[in-house]
Formats: structure tokens, C-alpha cells, sequence
């Protein structure tokens, strides 16, 4: 039972999980089982580790969503589950082996680093769990899944041997992305492209016939690489064949140097003529457009390297259609085997300089791919991977966005998205790793392919007899590809659950900008193949969070904020220690901890779960980047402990009292009319908001009027009635006004801010409620507050911002000469008309109140000296004299005041008269001064008029 009254200080930490665990036991977050279906599935989370910011980010999001739905009587799911994350849960894993036992995954065997990994699962997704509750994420956790559950492996082979069976996927030796430290093939989204300053060396290969010369009668020509060391593996040199240097000699032969082999130079509108010579050699094993110009020219394919990345001892050369080529010359230069490829690369620019082949070498800034998870330099390899034959998939999937069956939003993805659909590629599915879904291969001593679940079903589909040795293969499918499955087979398919029935397709999936093309596109395809309908109607895509300087947030940058520390707080030696524990370089270590002692003098407060999300709400723009401040944290805790303090004041005032719950002839002010306007128009907002998920919006409007209508005014204007003995019959009135827009707020609130909502409303709901429809165990399971057009009265609004105005006019005049704060004012009134006369006159006890006046007079002409400003028609003046300001020191802080807008102005206009500054300057920041001097000029003419007024008192 709750106490029918709150604490006096808003303390999140008391309050939080104990709400959490009620809503929980109470099944509270389980699909009520009526109504429309609203379902969603949470984008799952690798096991590699805690939450960061981003998943904070995006979990505040969607269970914003989903307690809306919940409350407009949806029948509503949010599916949690966790995914196995092969390569980034491998390396983790493998790397805390060697740190506790000095051992490497080979030295304990796949069967026993595989138990050890399950391990790390069961320790880390408890952590998983855990944050996820700490965010108030209401989510289903009976339907809980990971993505090596034993039923999502069924499905994860039961689709492999489908699309095999269907001739779309195939095996071959293809150019992939090779990490030669983690020795698999990598995605794209596991690449990171770095700018670096290198060089472009310029060589001069010699034509094979002797005969042959350039236009300049040279017998060699000069061919720009930013790669020396693949030479070794070059198959022929391109040009454009536009390019009228060199039309005469494509067809011709060059006499490759270091190996003597011939190669052709061919014609390709891939080659740039401004690059370097206009010559480039083409080494299709070791580079993705050159294996594409290969692939054009009918070419062949060289490797030079093993899967470490050192030169190898022979070549292996294949053709196009993956047949081995044995006519070719496969030694190399006993020099070159073995070396790693950086070493290989020195070598060979040396060798090439004695032999007199080194025209020039000049500086070149290119991007360099290096592993996210390794740091090491990606090499383009070619090895024998699993691939799908991805165009027949991508066409529905094309279809579906074009057709609007799916929407995304903001609708400016679709463009990204279909742009890369239509230029899609065939899918990498293997990984080189031991941590994932095995792939259901099975290879004869021949070499020979078998596709089924196990051995034995290999044996029995394609009668194999007991005599013929079969081995698996060790690879295992690349996480995306069973994340691809996530949406159906979370709900069991293809068993026909109650679930599928219910819930699929789901409504929405809400998912970061940068794995559209990795997770979404694949969902969308895999889907359609199997299901015949598509994931999801919508899919709402956020931008990434970064920090306060604009930077991503990483580990290897020192940057990152754990969301508990933001809910729980930090001291600074705690925070310094979390962010240095896996930093190597000592320089770098010092750098983190500069930054972190300036950013974080006294390490990081508690602020609670719901500051926190109202922060993420307020930034979730529409923008890829998503800036997280702390400073504006602060904020949103301020307003979380403004909204405490207004529901305490008004417990406290209707504890006990009559509030009008069943008087139908309650007498109402003016601001209460206004206020009930008011609140429907702030249903309308939100609701509008929520639905265009522009959740910024949604958390600006309620924090707008929380503060300014609710607490400054209208809370505010609630003490003059009730303090007061004589207004009885509008007290009534008020108290039952109070509770209506407190009420409201908690249910609009509450989608957002979960918790400070819920357990107000525990207090509340024992006091009070202005139905008997309202449910008492939770928030939560109360509808959707919906607004009565009916009820908003324009007049009403009119008057009371016209009242507001004028009250906020005087309280700048006031503040803007100094007053004395306890001196009551006289004011006078010119211009204006009768209803501007009547309005003051109706309003007059609330205008008195609010400003602290004695009078106000109505006249035709100003004698004495006085300061104004305006409102409408009317002149607004205060009479000034040495008993309401203190003369000498208003002069003295208006000269001041006069002397800075003097150097301004001086300084902007100087910069304005330099043509130099003029013509250099970009147009924004000229627009920017321009600005600058005019409201500095307006400024300045100001406090000059306001000291010549002050200094003839």
C-alpha cells in the first residue's frame, strides 16, 4: 500500500527498480490480449559486453513507443533477445583465455572454447538484462531469445539448405574483405577506412616486344600504385580507352617486372586519365575494382599471399569460373616468400629502384581499410567462401519500399535504401571463426558437397554409403546472416504460434542509420522469401549518439559513457579507471585522463533513469548524428524535481478538501478555462508527435507546458485563489482544476518518464481521481488521455496570452531598471482600446498579484518622466523616480553596459570595411557579423535612450 502523500525530495534510486519489479511480477509488460496488435522487436544486442549509449538511446525510444501503444489498447509486444555476435564475442572471449591461462583457442579445442564462450553468455546477458530493466524498458521477457537457441539453430540450417536446394546459394573462391590477424573473412560494416598520408610510386614497365615504343620512343611506360608489393600478382595494365596517349598500344604486351611475366595492356572506362599517367596495373586477387576490371577483360586471378598476409611460396592462379591454371609460371623470387607484406612492399620498391624502374615517387593521402575489431590493415583475398545468389531476393525487397508497404522515416532512407538494393552484390556468408551457426557442409575426400542438418542426413539424401568419409566444415555463417531471420523466427516460425498469427508482420523496428543495409535489407529479403510478407510496416531509423565535441564514442577514444553511471553517478577516479582498462599506449592514457578531469571535474551525479531519457527524447532528431551533452542533463533533472514538486503542492492541497469530484456546477476563473484549453491542445501535440515519431517534439511540448503553463503560471496563480479566505466558491474550482491537468500530464508523461510518473500517480490515485474509471495498481493500464476539441475556448486563450503579455512586460521593466523588488508600481496606460480597458479591468486582481502594483490609470498623455514598452497598441509606463531605483548605480552599470556595445560595434564594423576580411570570409559568417552589429546597434541605441531618462530623474 502507498502512502498517500510524497516525499519531499524526488529520489530516483528508491523509487526505480522497486517500480520496475511491480510492473514486472504483475505481467504488466505481457500482450493484454485484446485489441488491435502493436509489435515490435528489439534490435538484439550483442552478448559482447554492457549497453552503451546507443542502445540506451534507442531502448528509451522504443519503449516510449510501446507504453504509448499500451495505453491507447493495442495489444502490445515488445520482443527482447540477444545475439551471438560471432566475431566480436570470439575475439573478447579469446583474449580473456589468454589473460587468465596464457592459452589461445587452438590449445584448448573447439569444443572446449565453445563451453567456455556459453559462459561468458550466461555472465553477460545477465548484465544485458539488468541495464535494460535499469532503462524501464518495458519488455516481454517470457518470450525472451537468443540467436543460438537451440530452435533458432533449426531455423538457421532449415533456411541454408533451402536456398542451397535452390541452386541460390553456392560456394567459390570470391575477393572477400580478410582480417589476416582474426583469419576470416569480414564484412563491410567490420571495415574502417582511414585517411592516411602515403605515397604514389611511379614504375616503368618494360614492353614486352622490343619494337615497341611510346609516342616519346621510350620502351617502357610509367604506371602509378599506391600497392608496390602486388606487382607480383599483377595480370595486365589498364588505360582508358579514350585516352589518345595510349589507344595505339592496347593489345600490346609489357614484360612484367620481377617476375618476367606477360600481360596485356586493355582498355577500361574504369581508369581515370588523371591519375597519375593515366596508366594503372590491374592485380584482380588483390583489390576489388581490379578484380571487377579483370572480370570485364577476361582476365585471370593471381594470389600472392597467404591467409596471415606474407608472400607466398608459389602463386595460385585461377580463372574467372574458379578453374585452377596450370600453364602459368607459379615461382617467386626466393627474396619474397614469407615476408609480411609491409616488409615485401620496402623490398620490392628497392629492387625496382637498382633495376632502374623507379621513375618517382610523390606524396598521396588515401584511405586505408583496417579491421574494427583487429586493427590490423584488411586485405583483399581470394578464398573459397559461401555466398547467396542475391538478386532474385532483392526484387521483392525492392518491390515492397516502392510499392510503400514498407516506409521509412525519416522517408529520405528509402532513397539510401533502394539505391544500395538496386547495386546489391552477392552475400559473403561465411566466417573463418568457431563462434556461431556451423555451417551444414559436408565435403568427401574428393571434395565433393553435401548440404543436410547432420551426417547422417547427408548419407540418407544423397546415398552416400558408410565407406565414404565425410568431414564438416569448420566455418561458421556470418552473424547477419541469422540476424537476417530475427523478426520471424523470434516468433518460432515456421511453426504457426499464436505469436506469427498475432503479431507478425510487426509494426515497427526502430534501428540505427548505419546497419540499414546490413540488418534491415536482409530482414526485408529473407522475409519475403520464406514468409511471403514483409518484417515490419515501418521502420523508424535514429541517427548514432556521439559525444559533446561532435566525436563517435569508442573505447579506443576514451569517450564513452556507460547509461548507468549517468542514472547511478561516478566519482572521477572510477570513471578515469573504466575508460583506461584496455588503453596500451601510455600517451594516450594521459590524454584520456585530461579530457575526462575536464569534462568531468567531480566525476558524473546521479540523475536517475528518467532525466536520462528525457535527455535522449529531447535529442532524438532527425539528424545522423545524435549529440549527447551533459550539461543539458541537468536540465531535464531540474524538470524531473519541478513536476515532483508541483504533484507534492498538490497532494498537499487537496488532502482532506472538498475538490468538487461530484459537483457538477463548480465555478471557474478564466485561467481555468484557459489551462483546460490548453491541455487539450497539448493532447493533440503529443499524440500528433508521437505518431510522426518525432519523440523531440513529443518531449518539448510537455516539457514546455509542465513548466511554463502549469507550475509558473497556472500553480502559481492556484496559491492567490486558495491562499486566499474569501474566494470559497472558486477554491472548489481550482483544487478540481489541479487534479484534471495533473492527472493528464502523469498519463501524457508517462510513455516518457516512466517512473517519477508512476509513483506520483500511486500517491495521487489514493487521494484522488476525476473518474471512478481509473486503475489503481498502475499507471500503465490507465488509457490514453484524448482530447475534447470541445472544450478548448479560444476566447479564453486570447485573453489570458494577452494577460500574460502584459504581465511579463511589466516584470521586464521592472527587471530592466533595477526596481526595488518589494516597491509597488503605478502604471499608465496609453493607446490601447475598450477591450484592451476591459480586460485590464477583469484581470486586475491577477495583474496586482503577479507585478506587485498599486494602481493603474488609463491616460491620454505621459507628463513625467517614465520608462515603457509595448504590448499591442498600448504603451505600458512606469513612472521613475529615486524611490523605486537607486539612480547612481543604474548609470553607472548603463555606462558599462554602453562602453561594451561600443567595442563591439566598433570591432564588427571594422571587420565589415576589410576587403581583405570581405573577400575571404565564407557567407555564413558574414551573415553572422552582419546579425551581430545589428543587434548590438538596436542594443546600444537602447541603453542610451534608458541613460538619458535615468539621469534627468
Amino acid at each position: 500500500m502507498y502512502k498517500n502523500n510524497l516525499e519531499k525530495n524526488y529520489q530516483p534510486k528508491f523509487i526505480e527498480m522497486k517500480l520496475y519489479n511491480k510492473w514486472d511480477s504483475g505481467g504488466l509488460f505481457l500482450p493484454s490480449g485484446i485489441g488491435h496488435s502493436f509489435s515490435i522487436m528489439i534490435p538484439p544486442p550483442n552478448i559482447t559486453g554492457n549497453l552503451h549509449m546507443g542502445h540506451a538511446f534507442q531502448h528509451t525510444l522504443i519503449d516510449t513507443l510501446v507504453r504509448w501503444k499500451r495505453m491507447q489498447g493495442y495489444n502490445t509486444l515488445w520482443q527482447f533477445g540477444t545475439d551471438h555476435a560471432g566475431i566480436a564475442t570470439q575475439i573478447l572471449v579469446e583474449k580473456n583465455l589468454f589473460y587468465d591461462e596464457k592459452k589461445s583457442r587452438n590449445d584448448i579445442g573447439r569444443n572446449e572454447f565453445i563451453k567456455k564462450i556459453w559462459e561468458w553468455k550466461i555472465k553477460y546477458n545477465e548484465n544485458i538484462t539488468r541495464q535494460i530493466k535499469r532503462m524501464g524498458s518495458s519488455v516481454d521477457w517470457s518470450r525472451q531469445r537468443f540467436t543460438l537457441d537451440k530452435n533458432f539453430s533449426k531455423l538457421v540450417q532449415k533456411i541454408f539448405i533451402s536456398l542451397y536446394d535452390e541452386g541460390l546459394i553456392y560456394r567459390g573462391k570470391r575477393l572477400v574483405n580478410w582480417d589476416p590477424f582474426l583469419l576470416t573473412a569480414i564484412s563491410d560494416l567490420e571495415v574502417i577506412n582511414i585517411e592516411e598520408n602515403s605515397s604514389l610510386w611511379y614504375f616503368r614497365y618494360p614492353f614486352f616486344d622490343k619494337y615497341i615504343t611510346t609516342k616519346e620512343g621510350k620502351n617502357y611506360i610509367v604506371v602509378a600504385t599506391t600497392r608496390p608489393e602486388t606487382i607480383l600478382g599483377d595480370t595486365c595494365v589498364a588505360v582508358n580507352p579514350k585516352d589518345k596517349r595510349y589507344e595505339y598500344l592496347i593489345g600490346k604486351f609489357i614484360k612484367l617486372p620481377l617476375v618476367d611475366r606477360k600481360i596485356p595492356i586493355i582498355a577500361d572506362t574504369y581508369v581515370k586519365p588523371e591519375f597519375g599517367t593515366g596508366c594503372i596495373k590491374v592485380t584482380p586477387a588483390h583489390d576489388f575494382n581490379d578484380y571487377d576490371i579483370g572480370k570485364r577483360n577476361d582476365s585471370i586471378l593471381i594470389n600472392i599471399l597467404t591467409k596471415e598476409a606474407k608472400i607466398r611460396s608459389k602463386l595460385e592462379i585461377y580463372s574467372y569460373k574458379n578453374k585452377i591454371i596450370n600453364k602459368l609460371n607459379t615461382n617467386l623470387p626466393q627474396r619474397y616468400i614469407d615476408l609480411y607484406i609491409k616488409d615485401a612492399r620496402k623490398i620490392i620498391i628497392n629492387d625496382m629502384n637498382k633495376m632502374g624502374l623507379l621513375e618517382k615517387i610523390e606524396d598521396y593521402t588515401l584511405k586505408v581499410s583496417y579491421g574494427e575489431r583487429s586493427g590490423v590493415i584488411i586485405e583483399p583475398l581470394l578464398t573459397d567462401q559461401w555466398f547467396i545468389n542475391i538478386e532474385s531476393l532483392s526484387k521483392p525487397a525492392i518491390k515492397a519500399v516502392e510499392k510503400g508497404y514498407i516506409q521509412f522515416i525519416p522517408n529520405n532512407y528509402e532513397n539510401m535504401y533502394l539505391s544500395w538494393m538496386k547495386n546489391i552484390k552477392d552475400w559473403c556468408i561465411s566466417r573463418q571463426l568457431w563462434w556461431g551457426h556451423r555451417i551444414p557442409a559436408w565435403f568427401d575426400d574428393k571434395d565433393n558437397i553435401y548440404i543436410a542438418r547432420n551426417e547422417n542426413e547427408v548419407r540418407e539424401k544423397y546415398k552416400l554409403k558408410m565407406n565414404i568419409n565425410l568431414r564438416q566444415d569448420n566455418d561458421v555463417l556470418d552473424t547477419w546472416f541469422s540476424s537476417g531471420l530475427w523478426i520471424f523466427g523470434a516468433m518460432d516460425w515456421p511453426n504457426l504460434t499464436e505469436d506469427l498469427f498475432n503479431f507478425y508482420p510487426t509494426t515497427t523496428l526502430i534501428t540505427g542509420f548505419d546497419i540499414i543495409f546490413f540488418w534491415v535489407a536482409r530482414m526485408i529479403m529473407m522475409s519475403l522469401k520464406f514468409t511471403k510478407q514483409v518484417p515490419f510496416n515501418i521502420v523508424y531509423v535514429h541517427g548514432v549518439v556521439i559525444d559533446n565535441k561532435g566525436k563517435k564514442m569508442s573505447k579506443s577514444k576514451g569517450n564513452v559513457l556507460d547509461p548507468i553511471d549517468l542514472i547511478d553517478g561516478i566519482t572521477i577516479d572510477d570513471l578515469i579507471k573504466k575508460r583506461i582498462i584496455n588503453i596500451k599506449n601510455s600517451k594516450k592514457i594521459k590524454e584520456i585522463i585530461k579530457n575526462t578531469k575536464i569534462e568531468f571535474p567531480y566525476g558524473i551525479k546521479k540523475y536517475g533513469t528518467d532525466a536520462l531519457r528525457y535527455n535522449f527524447l529531447s535529442i532524438a532528431s532527425t539528424g545522423r548524428d545524435i549529440q549527447f551533452n551533459i550539461k543539458t542533463l541537468d536540465g531535464y533533472n531540474n524538470f524531473c524535481n519541478k513536476l515532483w514538486n508541483a504533484a507534492r503542492y498538490v497532494l498537499l492541497n487537496i488532502k482532506g478538501k472538498d475538490c468538487g469530484k461530484y459537483n457538477t456546477s463548480i465555478k471557474l476563473t478564466l485561467l481555468d478555462i484557459y489551462i483546460i484549453s490548453i491541455i487539450q491542445k497539448l493532447k493533440i501535440k503529443i499524440t500528433n508527435a508521437l505518431k510522426e515519431y518525432r519523440f523531440d517534439n513529443a518531449a518539448k511540448v510537455l516539457y514546455e507546458f509542465i513548466w511554463n503553463e502549469y507550475c509558473d503560471w497556472y500553480i502559481e496563480y492556484s496559491k492567490f485563489i486558495l491562499e486566499d479566505k474569501k474566494n470559497n466558491i472558486y477554491k472548489l474550482g481550482t483544487r478540481n482544476i489541479l487534479i484534471y491537468v495533473l492527472e493528464n500530464i502523469l498519463l501524457l508523461a508517462h510513455p516518457m518518464i516512466p517512473f517519477i510518473t508512476e509513483e506520483i500517480w500511486q500517491c495521487f490515485i489514493q487521494l484522488y481521481s476525476n473518474t471512478d474509471n481509473r486503475n489503481n495498481f498502475s499507471i500503465m493500464n490507465n488509457k490514453w488521455p484524448v482530447a475534447y476539441i470541445n472544450k478548448i475556448n479560444k476566447y479564453a486563450i486570447e485573453d489570458i496570452e494577452w494577460l500574460k503579455n502584459v504581465i511579463h512586460t511589466i516584470r521586464n521593466i521592472r527587471s530592466e531598471i533595477n526596481i526595488y523588488p518589494n516597491k509597488l508600481l503605478v502604471i499608465y496606460i496609453l493607446g490601447g482600446n475598450e477591450k484592451d480597458q476591459l480586460r485590464f479591468i477583469e484581470n486586475m486582481h491577477l495583474i496586482y498579484k503577479f507585478t506587485k502594483l498599486s494602481y493603474v490609470n488609463f491616460v491620454k498623455k505621459i507628463i513625467n518622466i517614465s520608462f515603457f514598452n509595448r504590448v499591442g497598441n498600448m504603451e505600458l509606463h512606469i513612472l521613475i523616480n529615486k524611490m523605486i531605483i537607486n539612480k547612481q548605480t543604474e548609470i553607472e552599470i548603463i555606462k558599462k553596459n554602453i562602453i561594451k556595445k561600443k567595442i563591439i560595434i566598433k570591432n564588427i564594423a571594422y571587420k565589415l570595411i576589410n576587403q581583405y576580411f570581405m573577400n575571404k570570409a565564407p557567407i555564413l559568417l558574414l551573415k553572422k557579423d552582419i546579425l551581430i552589429l545589428k543587434e548590438n546597434k538596436y542594443i546600444y541605441i537602447h541603453f542610451i535612450k534608458k541613460f538619458k531618462i535615468i539621469e534627468n530623474i
